[in-house]
């Protein structure tokens, strides 16, 4: 039977008449997350809605705590100033898990996007109950650290490294290999008796991206992942893309077998690493520890220099996007020795060049992934 997590939501966050929110209610609330400080009256002027639709729905929001009314703030008339709006973090709150090969991060979030907690735990040689264990007991002290109710908590954002096979079953890399293939939907439901929403962990990065990164001002834009492999995902006017079977910027798949070594896969550094004497045990050491005058680094970004450029070449021709965007776990230093030896493969006409998307590392300093599985839930259920 297929996993959906909607019928596990609490009933205290439904709305009379089924469901979480209304398409009117989602829009508003949408509208509001956008554009911060944004007043009541100037609402209407946003939507096909009229003043008195719009007012009647935003009360109900805040009679339900989903919104809060904030200072006024003058009219461009005559009329009296306007309470602003804002999404009401005491209303709900949200995990997100973010498994990678040898970390889990753990982002506690309410629904205003306010980041509660962050945390992680070390993966290698962890099974995976033992590492689900660890991570319902740093859950469970986030919660008590920051006085948070059980009641309040309404999902679970899930992010895991693979590509997405059907339903909530990925096929994650090797050292990932007791989670692949399984139904992770169910599984992690039971495990944490909440409604879980799972999806890959380039894209839950993507969304952390475009809702708290670049995204804020660039709506259109191709997110690379490097990680132990190498993947990312594509956000159109500020949204995820996922289309056929959601693995849209499964950017590995343009290499074929031989090409798969020299693609930026950060597993390939490590192991370049290690052969030349620089113990790195781990990619969040290397993320946090990075030399760019290691011994073997310069020698690994010349290897996958002209598979990165092939496929920033396709990402421009094939998808066109604002900008570019270097995350994952991919230390600064090393995104910008990639940036450096970036070659547009452009043929101007008439001396006049195509116009080239920006290449931006990632504004994100934290787990990105984490950070996109926890608003999730919120992105999913409400706007």
């Amino acid at each position: 039977m297929a996993y959906f997590p909607e019928p596990l939501i609490a009933p205290r966050f439904l709305r009379e008449g089924g469901g979480v929110v209304s398409s009117n209610e989602r829009d508003l609330l949408k509208l509001i997350w956008r554009n911060p400080g944004l007043s009541r009256s100037e609402v209407t002027a946003h939507t096909d809605l009229t003043q008195q639709s719009v007012y009647r729905i935003i009360d109900q929001l805040e009679e339900r705590g989903i919104v809060s009314f904030g200072s006024p703030k003058p009219g461009a008339g005559r009329g009296q100033p306007s309470p602003t709006l804002r999404l009401d973090g005491r209303y709900a709150y949200s995990c997100g898990i973010s498994v990678n090969t040898d970390v889990i991060g753990i982002c506690l979030m309410d629904i205003s996007g306010n980041v509660l907690a962050e945390s992680s735990i070390a993966l290698r040689e962890r099974t995976m109950a033992q590492a689900l264990d660890l991570v319902r007991e740093q859950l469970i002290e986030h919660q008590r650290a920051n006085n948070l109710s059980e009641e309040a908590f309404f999902g679970i954002g899930f992010a895991i490294a693979g590509f997405h096979v059907s339903g909530t079953r990925f096929n994650a890399p090797l050292p990932l290999h007791e989670w692949s293939l399984i139904e992770l939907g169910p599984l992690l439901s039971e495990f944490f008796n909440k409604p879980v929403w799972v999806h890959n962990g380039a894209k839950t990065g993507a969304i952390a991206e475009s809702m708290f990164g670049v995204g804020r001002y660039m709506k259109h834009f191709a997110y690379l992942s490097f990680n132990y492999g190498f993947g990312g995902g594509l956000i159109t006017n500020g949204e995820l893309l996922h289309n056929g079977i959601g693995n849209a910027g499964e950017f590995s798949g343009i290499y074929d077998a031989e090409e798969n070594k020299r693609r930026p896969a950060l597993q390939y550094l490590i192991e370049k690493l290690n052969r030349n004497g620089v113990d790195v045990p781990s990619i969040s050491y290397m993320r946090k520890h990075f030399d760019r005058k290691w011994p073997g680094v310069t020698e690994w970004v010349d290897e996958v220099t002209p598979a990165y450029n092939r496929l920033i070449n396709a990402i421009w021709a094939i998808y066109d996007p604002q900008s570019i965007i270097f995350g994952g776990q991919v230390p600064y230093a090393l995104a910008q020795m990639l940036i450096d030896r970036t070659e547009i493969y452009d043929r101007p006409r008439y001396g006049v060049p195509r116009p080239r998307p920006k290449l931006v590392i990632s504004e994100i300093a934290s787990d990105a992934s984490a950070m996109g599985a926890a608003v999730t839930p919120f992105k999913s259920a409400y706007y």
